[in-house]
């Protein structure tokens, strides 16, 4: 029976177009990637420059949360020293504010005071002017402010918020925000809350202006200067530039190799904005630096397709060895089958044959169709048992083993059948194991079996060694013969797979060893060889020690 060739066709030019057909993927895929990596960092640059707007002002907004509210902490209390110690430590957090002027103000009898709210029962008794001067603070009365835009208009919120607030429960937020600041380019105007129970006094102090009582009440004016913001550029790979413009600050001549964006500052800064430029030149680095590793994710997803594909190469030819392998076993169990059918036919003939036949022809064909018969059955048995532990169909008997005993049996066993088989056991330091005898036994015949069809006439000799490692019983089996080369050593154990050599071209069916694997992962255990050719192979069998 010829093997056909044409199981597996070896397509070349198949191959050779799908390669050509990931390689353009590859280059599109690469392509469209850098182009989202380019409109990606576009976009961060546009949107981006709201977090180095939110940096840059977060001093500014902690001065204007935080700080300018403790100003109501002292409930009208501050005096011109008071006020400049305020000062000096607000000149130094935050260096934007450029002066702070300081009104001393009083609700009641306006008398005596120097001008007084347009009549509203608000009135001045002192402003001071504040300002930093080399680590400290200068600071100078300065009643020329006393009656400007800035204090009438805060004096008029403030008196008719005393005169219809509604003393049973706080302030909102919003009535804060309108009555007590006033945030306008470059200045920010606060006067401190009044308590509840405080306004309540206001309010019959304003409806009674001939009282000679009165109240105290502060109010600041914080200057400041945009230019003084320290910027916080946390994403220099995007902005090479960052400076503070005012809002109609629109250039001209800016170079066409630059890109540039803005955003408006906020509050008391609304005259101003952050001005960001770059150089295109710059984002392309940025934009590079961010594709390298999906260009180097994409080259993966390349190499590894190619990879599968060379896999599928691999598996068609691995496929094409089976096929042989498969096609070879069956050639070899039609050869087994064929030789003790056709004796057991002939000699079956000759007893039904005429002629008469003596007693001793007679236990002659016994003997040939009983050990034909064997042959036969020792085939069938391997091969069921050989189904069964594939399919876990039987189940391990465990019996205690008197492990010199056991092995020394199976040797008598081999010297009977094969008188120059050279045979050696040792037993180390263990003298019984609780397994399955059979499946034991089963081991044994095929790794001896095996070690003396390998061997060189006049070198069929094999070494037994059994010891205990641990939780472990250790069976080694070391011959003499004729080895095996290493890449082989991996496929000895699969069904089917012969060794070509002159040992196995008749009566192999690459069932031994692969039954010998079966039926030590079968009991938990692992099987491994070593070996040399011309010098001997060692299989090493281990068992789990069972108590």
């Amino acid at each position: 029976m010829k093997v056909q060739k044409t199981i597996y066709r070896k397509s070349f030019s198949l191959i050779i177009a799908f390669l050509v057909l990931i390689t353009v993927t590859l280059i599109i895929a690469v392509f469209i990637s850098y182009k989202l990596t380019e409109k990606y960092v576009e976009n961060e640059f546009a949107s981006k420059k709201i977090e180095v707007l939110e940096q840059t002002i977060k001093p500014y907004n902690d001065f204007f949360q935080i700080r300018i509210p403790e100003i109501t902490s002292y409930q009208g209390f501050l005096d011109s020293a008071s006020a400049a110690n305020y000062s000096a430590t607000v000149f130094k957090d935050y260096p934007f504010v450029s002066k702070v002027l300081f009104y001393d103000i009083q609700i009641g009898d306006s008398t005596v005071v120097e001008r007084s709210g347009d009549d509203v029962g608000i009135s001045v008794k002192a402003v001071y002017q504040y300002k930093p001067k080399r680590g400290s603070v200068y600071g100078e009365k300065d009643m020329s402010a006393a009656n400007n835009d800035d204090f009438r208009q805060m004096a008029l919120k403030l008196s008719s918020f005393i005169r219809v607030a509604d003393t049973t429960r706080l302030p909102t937020q919003d009535e804060i925000f309108r009555t007590f600041y006033d945030v306008k380019p470059d200045k920010i105007i606060y006067q401190n809350i009044p308590r509840r129970e405080d306004i309540k006094i206001y309010r019959s102090l304003l409806k009674n202006k001939h009282s000679a009582a009165f109240y105290k009440q502060n109010m600041l004016t914080f200057m400041l200067d945009p230019k003084n913001l320290k910027l916080s550029n946390s994403h220099p790979e995007l902005y090479q530039d960052v400076t503070i413009q005012p809002v109609v600050y629109d250039p001209l001549d800016i170079e066409g190799e630059k890109k540039v964006t803005e955003v408006a500052l906020p509050g008391a800064f609304s005259n101003y904005k952050l001005y960001f430029s770059t150089t295109r030149e710059h984002l392309r680095r940025e934009i590079n630096r961010r594709f390298l590793p999906i260009g180097a994710i994409v080259l993966l997803i390349y190499f590894f397709l190619v990879l599968i594909s060379w896999l599928i190469y691999r598996n068609l030819s691995t496929n094409l060895k089976v096929f042989k392998l498969q096609y070879d076993f069956i050639n070899n169990f039609t050869h087994e089958f064929k030789t003790p059918v056709s004796v057991i036919k002939i000699a079956g003939s000759n007893l039904r044959g005429d002629a008469e036949l003596s007693d001793r022809q007679r236990k002659h064909y016994g003997k040939i169709l009983d050990e034909e018969a064997d042959k036969l059955n020792e085939l069938m048995n391997k091969l069921l048992s050989f189904t069964q532990l594939e399919n876990r169909s039987i189940h391990i008997k465990r019996e205690e083993i008197d492990l010199h005993a056991f092995a020394k049996r199976y040797m008598d066993t081999f010297k009977i059948k094969y008188p120059d088989f050279k045979m050696e056991l040792k037993v180390d330091h263990v003298s019984t194991f609780y397994s399955d005898p059979v499946l034991l036994g089963s081991i044994f015949q095929n790794l001896m079996e095996n070690a003396y069809k390998y061997s060189h006439p006049g070198k069929k000799e094999l070494n037994i060694n059994i010891k205990q490692e641990r939780k472990h019983i250790v069976f080694s089996f070391a011959d003499k013969g004729i080895g095996m080369a290493r890449n082989e050593q991996g496929d000895v154990f699969k069904k089917f797979y012969r060794i070509e050599n002159q040992y196995n071209q008749n009566g192999s069916v690459g069932l031994g060893l692969a039954f010998c694997k079966e039926l030590v992962n079968f009991m938990d255990g692992e099987i491994s060889v070593v070996s040399k050719i011309n010098e001997g192979s060692t299989f090493v069998v281990n068992l789990p020690l069972e108590s």
